[in-house]
């Protein structure tokens, strides 16, 4: 017989842990629906957003390398999957929602603008007397507003629970549309994992592609101590291969590491804040998922070597100049000639591709 609903609500409340959010709890969502008989509110959730246009077109935004600069290189799309694998995996060993923390990471980048965190700077700029512009909350406007695919509603309609999730810094900035939203000191732990599992993701994946693109060389990165000791754990496991053999269990473990490394802090500060509830997670004196004091520096020393090596190297620093401009020109133009409404032109500029934003720089600007 199919499995009902119900079924996986009373899974969750018999499996999870008693600080883990479950479906059948949910504070609902802004418009009540009738519930679905096989799914659970959170996994609805989650296949709303994947079959959202703005999920699709993830597939055609920058991580880091403006799209079209090679097949090899991470996009949005790849980079929201791996993120979301990883967060399943730590979620599940938590013991908390695995659901919501997949729909939660699905959805964590769907606001960002073409041309990755260049674009994004360029938006907050033109924005700046305009209300701002910031993707966490650009990712509350879609699944709230700008996403209709249902001729009786307004947005997904997503769960409470889901839609404040994606508010990382607060509700200020994202205006109206969050009015439901409570203010806590920290998000969901459903939330709090997806979000370590987003860091982790890139600093492993992005000295992935800085070697792939060539900005340096992997002898360049035994300064690391991230790379020096997923380099001594890839040898260990195979102690007769090749350095170039090496390469991709080292790029392995460099996601392992800092993947237990947080399962064992975060079940420690668990242990010990012992929050009772989903809530009472959200209240606790600190962050309870969160990586220990030497990840923590692993970590930043590694986004330091990013940032200066990769993200502003020449040849990327040269090409996210000419993308800002590109972004730039193409939305005073539209506004020039719209209707003079800033929300709608950001909405409209923040929601291109990569590869349309350069097609429609040419159509209307060039």
């Amino acid at each position: 017989m199919p499995r009902m609903r119900a079924e996986f609500e009373e899974l969750e409340s018999r499996d999870l842990a008693p600080y883990a959010l479950l479906s059948s709890a949910s504070r609902g969502r802004k418009r009540p629906e009738p519930p679905d008989p096989h799914r659970t509110d959170f996994a609805r959730d989650r296949d709303r957003i994947v079959h959202s246009g703005a999920f699709r077109r993830l597939e055609y935004k920058t991580q880091v390398l403006v799209n079209g600069t090679g097949d090899n290189f991470r996009t949005r799309m790849t980079h929201t999957l791996e993120v979301a694998q990883i967060a399943r995996s730590i979620g599940r060993t938590l013991q908390l929602n695995e659901t919501l923390v997949e729909a939660v990471a699905l959805c964590h980048d769907i606001g960002h603008p073409p041309f990755g965190h260049s674009g994004e700077e360029e938006l907050r700029e033109l924005m700046a007397e305009h209300g701002g512009f910031e993707h966490n909350a650009q990712a509350l406007r879609i699944v709230d507003l700008l996403e209709s695919p249902y001729p009786d509603r307004v947005g997904l309609n997503l769960t409470y629970e889901l839609r404040s999730s994606l508010l990382k810094h607060g509700v200020k900035s994202a205006g109206p549309i969050a009015d439901d939203i409570v203010a806590e000191p920290y998000p969901w732990l459903e939330a709090q994992v997806a979000d370590a599992a987003d860091s982790i993701a890139y600093h492993s994946h992005d000295l992935d592609d800085g070697l792939r693109f060539g900005v340096f060389q992997e002898g360049e990165l035994g300064e690391l101590e991230l790379w020096r000791k997923a380099r001594d754990l890839a040898k260990r496991r195979y102690p007769n291969a090749s350095a170039r053999e090496l390469l991709r269990p080292t790029i392995h473990q460099t996601l392992q590491l800092p993947i237990l490394d947080l399962v064992e802090e975060t079940g420690r500060r668990l242990q010990e804040a012992a929050p009772r509830d989903a809530l009472a997670a959200r209240r606790a004196k600190q962050r309870l998922v969160g990586f220990s004091d030497a990840m923590v520096a692993m970590q930043a020393e590694a986004k330091r070597y990013l940032f200066k090596r990769f993200y502003f190297a020449e040849q990327v620093v040269t090409v996210r100049s000419e993308a800002r401009r590109v972004l730039r020109e193409l939305f005073l133009q539209l506004q020039k000639s719209g209707a003079g409404d800033w929300r709608q032109t950001c909405d409209y500029v923040a929601g291109m591709t990569d590869r349309f934003a350069q097609l429609e720089y040419e159509r209307r600007v060039k």
